[in-house]
C-alpha cells in the first residue's frame, strides 16, 4: 500500500489562540509548508458513526474571508457530495443554500458600510 502524509503546524499565542497555520503533503510540489488562516478538517468515525473536526482560524483571519472560505468550502462539499453519490439534485440544492448563504453576507456588509 502506497502511503501519503499531510503534515499540520498551528503556532498558538500565549492564550492558546491560534495565530499561524501552516500545513505540508507528501504530492505538494512545493517543498515547504504553505501558510493558512483557517483550517477544516473532518474524519468519519465508523463505529460511532460520527464525524470528528478540527476548525481552526488565525486571529488575522477577516470577516469577509471567513464568509469566502465557508462559501468555496461549501460549493466543494457539494461537488465532493455529487462525486460520491451521483444524487446531482442534492448536489445543487446544497449549491443554492451556499449562494444565498455567501448573498446574505454580501448584503450584511453592505447594510455596515452604509451605517
Amino acid at each position: 500500500m502506497n502511503k501519503k502524509n499531510i503534515q499540520i503546524q498551528v503556532g498558538l499565542d500565549e492564550n492558546k489562540v491560534p495565530e499561524t497555520i501552516e500545513w505540508s503533503a507528501t504530492d505538494n510540489k512545493e517543498d515547504r509548508m504553505m501558510k493558512a488562516k483557517a483550517m477544516m478538517v473532518s474524519f468519519w468515525d465508523p463505529a460511532e458513526k460520527a464525524a470528528l473536526r478540527i476548525d481552526l482560524w488565525t486571529k488575522d483571519m477577516m470577516v469577509d474571508e471567513m464568509a469566502d472560505f465557508f462559501f468555496q468550502t461549501m460549493m466543494t462539499m457539494a461537488d465532493t457530495y455529487v462525486r460520491a453519490t451521483n444524487y446531482r439534485d442534492q448536489g445543487e440544492e446544497f449549491k443554492t443554500f451556499a449562494r444565498d448563504f455567501f448573498k446574505k453576507f454580501q448584503e450584511k456588509q453592505q447594510a455596515e458600510e452604509t451605517k
